[in-house]
């Protein structure tokens, strides 16, 4: 079967659906306007998961966001995992789906970590390449994720992140998802401005956005670094940060919780989206005013 999600609407937010929630979520069914799913979780063919996920897309439309392509990576993307991928994407027909600015793979050794890339033109041209590898074989745009950034390369880097962003999507169309946390991390950690930082990124192509909570841990220099663990609620900070975006792009955008440990009750995770959902509506009535 073949399914057509509708589109998503942009001024209710979402959230990623992990395990713990899978029964939850079906009985309960809160008001939400899209779910998330980490593909590679889905690809066995048959059983509970992809039950579970036909049922969840006759309530919800759906985000499919890849974790393991290792699109940065000197290596294309595996043959076996894209095949995975299309059959899913072919089967359940997302609205959007999505991976990451970042690499994970070196030859047979996987890393359990996205890591980033430096800014440069080669790291561009080979990332460009494979993001190019896979829209062609899903026959679909897939939107790029920034990711977080805890130390710097020993090479300089080439141009900034939000330069080397614009110049993915001219060279490959394809769409960003923009993590707010992550520019908060990345920036905080590089002793940048955040919100420079923030206008530095290709606002007009995001199509998608994730909110998250981090972590601070202490490093032996008395040093605070700031790590994107998806364990806990958004700060204040990123609320902020968040709200600088909806300024910039000026109209709603699918939102999305993500919330990958210490994982709550699911009505406290719809409850951190709704802190969305009331700023995605008020920016809706203000252009309807408008």
């Amino acid at each position: 079967m073949n399914y057509n999600n509708a589109r998503i609407q942009t001024s209710q937010a979402g959230i990623g659906l992990r395990a713990p929630h899978y029964t939850d979520i079906l009985k309960q069914k809160p008001k939400l306007g899209f779910v998330e799913i980490h593909s590679e979780n889905f690809f066995a063919k048959g059983g509970k998961t992809q039950l579970l996920l036909r049922q969840v897309c006759e309530a919800y439309s759906l985000s499919f966001h890849g974790v393991s392509l290792s699109l940065g990576s000197v290596q294309e993307p595996d043959k076996k995992h894209l095949k995975r991928l299309k059959e899913l994407v072919d089967t359940f027909n997302p609205v959007l789906v999505s991976e990451h600015v970042s690499w994970s793979i070196h030859e047979s050794v996987y890393l359990n970590d996205l890591l980033p890339l430096p800014y440069t033109q080669e790291a561009l041209d080979v990332l460009s390449h494979n993001v190019s590898i896979v829209q062609n074989e899903l026959g679909r745009q897939i939107l790029m994720e920034n990711p977080s950034s805890y130390l710097s390369f020993n090479i300089e880097n080439q141009m900034h992140e939000g330069d080397f962003m614009q110049a993915l999507v001219e060279q490959t169309n394809c769409g960003v998802l923009l993590d707010i946390n992550n520019i908060y991390v990345s920036a905080e950690n590089m002793k940048q401005d955040v919100y420079e930082h923030l206008h530095k990124m290709p606002i007009d192509k995001v199509q998608e956005v994730h909110l998250a909570g981090h972590t601070h841990k202490k490093l032996s220099s008395g040093e605070i670094l700031k790590i994107d663990t998806h364990g806990d609620s958004v700060c204040d900070d990123v609320w902020v940060l968040y709200d600088a975006f909806l300024k910039l792009n000026g109209a709603p955008v699918a939102t999305l919780v993500e919330w990958d440990n210490n994982i709550p009750p699911l009505n406290t995770l719809c409850d951190e989206a709704e802190k969305a959902t009331l700023r995605l509506s008020e920016l809706k009535r203000c252009q309807n005013v408008a």
